[in-house]
């Protein structure tokens, strides 16, 4: 039993030091509501597969900070979105917005893939024609043929 309680102990404590510190909270559980929501979709740097709310990385803290401000300046998600791309550009959001770059980006593999294909088929579809050889080809042909090697 005491065993037990020690573990669970230890857990509590191990949990409580996972956990962001309180005092980066915004006291508004509102605001603090719509911080981790924005959290959820912006790219850490440093990780760059992780939402600064899942990373560790000091840039990920700064990160959550600068977010936490200008939730607490009322400024809205697209607006500190906004100042987020401004400042790191549009790889900093984990969804990024819906634009002609992007389309080209996602779908120019795609594309490749679909024209080799249709290039390929068109290929296999009409095979060259055979050419019959020349008479100049044919007589020189068998001049080599004929010709000693040694």
């Amino acid at each position: 039993m005491r065993l037990r309680s020690l573990l669970a102990a230890l857990a509590g404590v191990i949990c409580m030091a996972a956990g962001a510190d309180p005092a980066d909270r915004l006291p508004d559980p509102a605001q603090e509501a719509r911080a981790r929501a924005i959290f959820q979709d912006v790219r850490c740097l440093v990780c760059q597969n992780e939402s600064i709310d899942d990373s560790e990385a000091e840039l990920a803290a700064d990160l959550r900070h600068i977010v936490r401000d200008q939730v607490r300046a009322g400024r809205t998600n697209v607006e500190i979105k906004r100042f987020l791309t401004d400042r790191y550009g549009e790889f900093v959001l984990l969804t990024p917005k819906a634009s002609l770059g992007n389309l080209a980006l996602w779908g120019g593999p795609f594309a490749v893939v679909l024209l080799g294909g249709g290039l390929l088929w068109l290929r296999l579809r009409n095979p060259p024609p055979d050419e019959d050889l020349s008479p100049e080809e044919i007589s020189r042909l068998k001049r080599l043929s004929e010709s000693d090697p040694a």
